[in-house]
């Protein structure tokens, strides 16, 4: 029931206002424990790096596991309504496609300013020079990867772990967008980007192996998807976001590119900003197998124990 209400909040309300999401209230917490003097030596900074992590994790996760607990024994409907919000907030599918859906809007009217800047919103990229096609594979790249940060991930965690686990996933994949990259934070995020990874490992793969079924259920390239899964899942630095992006790429018949980085993909089909709206639906239609497999697990699992 939580899943299923969450699942429902996200297709029919989408985010909660920033005022109260929990995401900006991690994002806030991390930007003040990242930005304290705490010395230019780089073990000095893994360490803190690593304490920072585990506590913004704790400080959020904690509290849901024993608000569940306490609302498990106290009243069955406050324990459902309370994990359904708790869990919405730690999984975002509809604001993804949205903010894809944006970028494709602003390339359609020719407002590249725009959509660069979006586009820098959704990815983190650096896409002030970007050319057309170049927006046009930074989005589908970013739906790609995000199918597994932003859904499957915090799913397969509250299937083993319940709201706690999706909260703590949330948690430790904010700590990697904020801090777990190369460059001011390289050593303070040390810690949070391989802990990332190895979160990732399992909800990546599961990822591409969603994309390539939804391919083969709307007569895409199925066959190819998971051929260009299989060839160029390791040409990326991370060794999670090739997976969907590779499989994604090869769905949609492209040459996905990040210039200097990678290519995903062979060429083949024009990369116009049409080819959003081809990926954010094979992205709806990934999620929904996903979902439904969760949702079977789950009567699976009440059937069994009861």
């Amino acid at each position: 029931m939580i899943l299923a209400i969450a699942l429902t909040l996200d297709f029919f309300v989408g985010e909660p206002p920033r005022a109260i999401h929990p995401v900006v209230g991690m994002g806030k917490v991390i930007a003040f424990l990242a930005g304290r003097n705490v010395g230019h030596k780089p073990w000095v900074q893994f360490v803190y790096g690593a304490a920072l992590s585990l506590f913004t994790v704790a400080l959020f996760a904690m509290p849901a596991y024993f608000l569940m607990v306490y609302l498990k024994n106290l009243n069955s409907v406050a324990y459902v309504v309370a994990g359904a919000l708790l869990l919405k907030s730690a999984f975002s599918l509809r604001g993804l496609v949205r903010a894809a859906t944006k970028i494709k809007e602003l390339l359609l009217s020719d407002e590249l300013e725009k959509a660069r800047f979006e586009l820098r919103v959704l990815c983190g990229r650096d896409a002030r020079d970007l050319p057309k096609p170049l927006l046009v594979s930074g989005a589908v790249e970013s739906v790609a990867e995000n199918i597994s940060d932003s859904f499957v991930a915090p799913l397969f965690y509250f299937l083993f772990l319940g709201v706690p686990g999706a909260i703590a996933y949330r948690v430790t994949n904010t700590l990697d967008a904020m801090i777990g990259h190369r460059g001011k934070y390289e050593y303070l995020g040390k810690f949070a980007a391989r802990l990332d990874t190895v979160l990732n490992l399992i909800p990546a793969r599961l990822s591409a192996l969603l994309i390539v079924l939804a391919a083969f259920l709307v007569r895409r390239n199925g066959r190819k998807s998971w051929r260009v899964t299989v060839s160029h899942h390791s040409r990326t630095a991370s060794s999670n976001a090739g997976w969907p992006m590779s499989a994604m790429a090869g769905a949609l018949d492209v040459q996905l590119e990040k210039v200097g980085h990678y290519q995903l993909g062979e060429p083949g089909a024009p990369l116009v900003p049409e080819m959003i709206d081809r990926s954010t639906n094979l992205i709806w239609l990934a999620a929904a197998v996903w979902s439904a497999l969760c949702l079977s697990l789950g009567v699976i699992q009440v059937v069994y124990t009861t």
